[in-house]
């Protein structure tokens, strides 16, 4: 298992590459060691060996969306905070049923930092 002493990681996995580097500054920013996934695949491989402090996952995804990522790593790992983003504006109960929080990407920057 992969640790970062001192530091918290984050792994964030989302199949759009701008959003992945956003979300990598911006936890970086903040202090985080950040790891990315372009693919739900390549994100459950990686927070299978990788010990992280939280999860950020994109909903939208071609071979696996959001939820089927979420309750995979919420299986293997159930105390892992998992925050599922997504362009709707609401997603289906069962996906929520499974995350710690849900943020729309439509909602104005400063509604997310409160």
């Amino acid at each position: 298992m992969f640790n970062y002493p001192g530091r918290k990681t984050i792994l964030c996995i989302d199949d759009d590459d701008g959003m992945l580097r956003y979300q990598e500054a911006l936890f970086e920013r903040r202090g985080y060691k950040v790891l990315t996934a372009a693919s739900a695949r390549q994100g459950l491989r990686i927070a299978a060996v990788c010990s992280v402090a939280a999860v950020v996952v994109d909903y939208h995804m071609p071979e696996m969306n959001g939820h089927e990522v979420a309750t995979e790593i919420k299986r293997l790992t159930p105390q892992i905070p998992i925050v599922i983003v997504s362009s709707d504006d609401a997603l289906p109960e069962p996906a929520l049923n499974v995350v710690d929080a849900f943020v729309s990407k439509n909602e104005a920057p400063a509604a997310r930092c409160r």
